[in-house]
């Protein structure tokens, strides 16, 4: 999935004639995951059709402060249209909308979106080769990167003019990938590979019963989300879940028992610098697994057990500069008994949450988290979504790494 997805995009629209290259463009962001709304000066209708836009964004496209109808005139809020966005593209981006923007004119919905905007701002130059090189358009470009816009380079080829030179708004292509390394760069687990577990591990009795657990996978699945979307490539080994992901920065190596999760983490450790723990691996399994199903023979069965592998623990003996993260799901004694299993099991931080807090726990949808690290310095969290505790966890670590 790419970054841009689930973002809300507006996409502001300028009166030159690259302005008929916009609907790819939000074909292109709508098929990146992105929301998208678009605002468009008078002048850039006679180059696309607002029905042509509000027909691939989904949205209707808007072009000045009032509309009007037979129910009377409803206001356009710019505002509220600068906070909805995530991120405000302006293209094309003309030499007289540029020389607006860059000087605080307001007389066009645009331009007053522009002024409310609180997210990054893009802009891509569209215009002929003498406009483009002109001091006055030059100035633009300075004041608006000093003020924080980012510049999406025009790319030199045949004009509308006829001319040949530097002054084409980069192709819809383009502006994507430009907009998502740009991103990306900015991300603060770029580069980084982390390494996750999730949800239970099954033992098998025999081929149709095993012991396992409620575990979900959804704190797991979570974190492993909040990763890829700060910029991590990540290993996601997961236990039986009916969780799915589609997202090409997370591989998920399926696994069934104990000693699959084991082997299948020992494989990426070596490769990661941040690993997080947050399966619920079973502590024993079966010390004999019938080759046929047990029949039911008697009132009582036995089932002798011995102890599965200590993953966690094995990687803490190992784990050299590896920021390493285990969770404590505890019932009774819940902070010394976390902080018992931070210290014997050599981690960096560990993830308490407690069976007796409402919300939390297998299975729900929320959960509600205390973050210690190794020198005993915790954060406590109250209840909330579990993609919420999978940001706190990663700023949590992202702190301690950056210290």
């Amino acid at each position: 999935m790419s970054v841009l997805g689930g973002k809300n995009i507006l996409l502001g629209i300028s009166g030159g004639i690259a302005a008929y290259k916009t609907a790819f463009l939000v074909r292109l962001f709508k098929k990146a995951g992105a929301s998208v709304k678009v605002v468009m000066t008078e002048s850039s209708k006679d180059f696309v059709t607002p029905l042509t836009l509000s027909a691939l964004s989904g949205n209707p496209v808007l072009s000045s402060f009032v509309n009007s109808d037979e129910d009377g005139e409803t206001w356009n809020n710019h505002v509220e249209l600068g906070l909805w966005a995530d991120l405000m593209i302006v293209a094309p981006a003309t030499a007289n909308t540029l020389s607006k923007m860059a000087n605080g004119s307001c007389d066009n919905l645009l331009l007053a979106v522009y002024l409310s905007a609180k997210c990054p701002v893009y802009f891509a130059p569209a215009m002929d080769l003498d406009m483009y090189a002109h001091r006055t358009t030059q100035e633009s470009f300075r004041k608006l990167e000093s003020f924080g816009n980012i510049m999406i380079p025009a790319e030199e080829g045949e004009l509308a003019s006829g001319l040949v030179g530097k002054g084409r708004m980069a192709e819809p292509e383009n502006i994507l990938q430009f907009i998502e390394n740009h991103i990306i760069s900015g991300l603060p687990l770029r580069d980084k590979k982390v390494l996750i577990t999730a949800g239970p591990t099954y033992e098998a009795i025999d081929p149709v019963r095993f012991i396992g657990n409620h575990s979900s996978g959804k704190m797991g699945y979570a974190l492993a989300q909040e990763a890829a979307a700060l910029g991590a490539e990540v290993v996601l080994v997961s236990g039986p879940t009916a969780l799915t992901l589609n997202d090409e920065k997370i591989k998920v190596v399926p696994v069934v028992s104990a000693e699959e999760m084991y082997q299948a983490v020992h494989a990426h450790f070596a490769h990661c610098d941040i690993a997080i723990l947050a399966a619920a691996v079973a502590d024993y399994r079966p010390k004999e697994v019938a080759d046929t199903k047990i029949k039911k023979a008697s009132a009582v069965m036995r089932v002798d057990l011995e102890p599965t592998k200590d993953i966690l623990a094995s990687l803490g003996s190992i784990k050299e500069n590896r920021f390493l993260v285990g969770f404590a799901l505890e019932t009774n004694n819940e902070f010394d008994n976390a902080v018992a299993k931070l210290k014997r099991k050599n981690l960096d931080a560990i993830v308490l949450n407690s069976l007796n807090d409402i919300g939390a726990g297998f299975g729900k949808p929320t959960n509600k988290i205390t973050f210690i690290d190794k020198e005993l310095k915790s954060e406590a969290f109250g209840l909330k979504a579990k993609s919420a505790v999978a940001k706190d966890i990663f700023n949590q670590i992202i702190i301690r790494l950056h210290a």
